[in-house]
């Protein structure tokens, strides 16, 4: 069996739209019979991978998720002296090893360095192709089959080996997640608004006219988050070639992060910065499961947070109850206040 860690955690965010829909609206889902706010697993993610938190705690060890890698080896052999139509040659020839290519009617440009997709790579793989692009920039040639082999199987790059990476082209370097990430979802339901705004031209007269200089509405919604994370402990090990050290910096990281870290998504115009107000976090070999059900009948009323914590810790203790489970746990609780993230991270990451 696994060894799995699993976070439960409630953040509340009043009006906010972190995570947008193809309208511009907040995402949704309809749960229990009710709508509720959303904020997409991908959405979060990107959060955390790209956090303060993850940055300073982990340092060299997280990937680059780009279509330009390519891109920059032929910037690198520019630099080196060769002319941008040959660069460009060289450096599609390793795009095509990383995906598929763009394709673009002058062949000089740097467009066909692109990849069609988005591709996550490690450190070390990005170093490869730096090496590579300032080696044939000295030696004046294209690269061999052998040096366009980009992908390793032996991988450092936390964010990868925590989420994952798929390669339609090289599919044998496809990393399985070892971290499963579910939507966050109100624990209410809720309606989505819409504000009417108004922008008003300083340099404009009054004898011009009584109008605001630029008129706009966004769509806006609150509510309180229940967010699921569950972790294969060994499968992150295994990710990052057995580094048990890194697997455990990269938990404690993931967890920090997760509780202080909301996505960036309009964050200018709501201020929607929320910290977790209840955490709970479990340790063992039973198959996870997220208590999401606990709050499928929508919460109402005054008391909405303590009422949502009511009700998953009952959750928890009644499926713990009835198939036998004891696991191990901390948690905190911000309304009391009871228990601390140090105590929470201390215990994630041992």
């Amino acid at each position: 069996m696994s060894n799995f860690i699993q976070l439960h955690f409630l953040t509340a965010f009043p009006a906010a739209n972190l995570n947008r829909d193809d309208t511009g609206a907040p995402k949704t889902v309809m749960f229990g019979g009710a709508t509720r706010l959303r904020i997409s697993s991908q959405s979060l993610k990107r959060a955390w991978r790209t956090s303060e938190v993850f940055s300073e705690q982990l340092k060299k060890h997280i990937g680059i998720r780009t279509c330009r890698i390519a891109t920059e080896a032929a910037k690198i052999m520019m630099d080196g002296g060769v002319d941008q139509k040959t660069a460009v040659k060289w450096a599609a020839e390793i795009a095509n090893k990383l995906g598929k290519a763009k394709k673009d009617k002058d062949s000089s440009s740097l467009v066909n360095t692109e990849t069609e997709q988005l591709v996550h790579i490690s450190p070390e793989e990005m170093e490869k192709v730096r090496v590579l692009a300032k080696r044939l920039s000295e030696e004046k040639r294209e690269p061999t089959e052998e040096e366009l082999a980009i992908f390793q199987n032996k991988n450092h790059a936390v964010d990868i080996a925590l989420f994952g990476r798929m390669l339609a082209s090289s599919p044998k370097f496809n990393v399985e997640a070892a971290c499963q990430v579910a939507h966050a979802i109100g624990v209410s339901a809720s309606v989505i608004e819409d504000d009417f705004f108004t922008a008003i031209d300083d340099l404009k007269q009054e004898a011009d006219d009584a109008g605001a200089g630029h008129l706009g509405e966004t769509a806006f919604g609150s509510a309180v988050f229940y967010n699921y994370i569950c972790l294969d402990f060994d499968l992150l090990v295994k990710n990052l070639d057995g580094d048990e050290p890194l697997a455990k910096k990269a938990v404690i990281a993931l967890v920090e992060a997760a509780l202080t870290t909301p996505p960036t998504g309009k964050q200018n115009s709501f201020g929607s910065r929320g910290y977790a107000l209840w955490a709970l976090a479990e340790k063992g070999e039973f198959q996870p499961r997220s208590l999401a059900a606990a709050v499928c009948h929508p919460i109402s009323g005054n008391n909405m947070i303590s009422d949502a914590i009511t009700r998953l810790e009952t959750f928890r203790e009644n499926l713990n109850s009835v198939y036998g489970q004891q696991t191990a746990f901390r948690k905190f609780d911000v309304t009391k206040p009871s228990g601390s993230m140090s105590e929470l991270l201390e215990f994630v990451g041992q």
